[in-house]
């Protein structure tokens, strides 16, 4: 049996892209507004199963430096600046733009990853993709 799909010559090929849950990042953009927040939460990624505290990116970039800081060597210090520096870039390539953007990124601070029979996997910062995430829950598993 020949399976075959035909396409009308007028017909335009669609490219999707995966779409962040809205929730999710208005979730996000809250929590980024209070540097001391922070919510269990449980995300299902393509790797498993991740849980640990949602924080917003201030406070992901204030704990990035502060780990590295405790960090011994020359270039430690340079990375501890490295996600403000990008930052700092991003702004300058927006040159004065104010529109609000939702956020792209989520950020987790004490996070376990649970993937297939292995040893859960734990970080003290962890940084995704939203549209990487294809579900979440508030809390974490018991």
């Amino acid at each position: 049996m020949n399976e075959s799909v035909d396409l009308a010559p007028d017909s335009n090929a669609v490219i999707t892209e995966p779409v962040p849950d809205l929730q999710l990042q208005l979730l996000i953009q809250l929590l980024d507004r209070e540097m001391r927040s922070g919510l269990p939460l449980t995300l299902t990624i393509p790797a498993g199963v991740l849980h640990g505290d949602v924080i917003g990116h201030e406070a992901w970039k204030a704990e990035w430096s502060r780990s590295l800081r405790q960090v011994e060597g020359e270039g430690a210090n340079l990375i501890a600046e490295f996600p403000e520096t990008v930052d700092q870039s991003i702004k300058e390539l927006r040159d004065g733009e104010d529109a609000q953007q939702l956020p792209r990124w989520i950020h987790l601070r004490d996070a376990t990853l649970v993937f297939g029979g292995a040893a859960p996997l734990r970080l003290p910062l962890w940084r995704g993709r939203l549209s990487d995430i294809s579900g979440w829950a508030l809390g974490r598993p018991e």
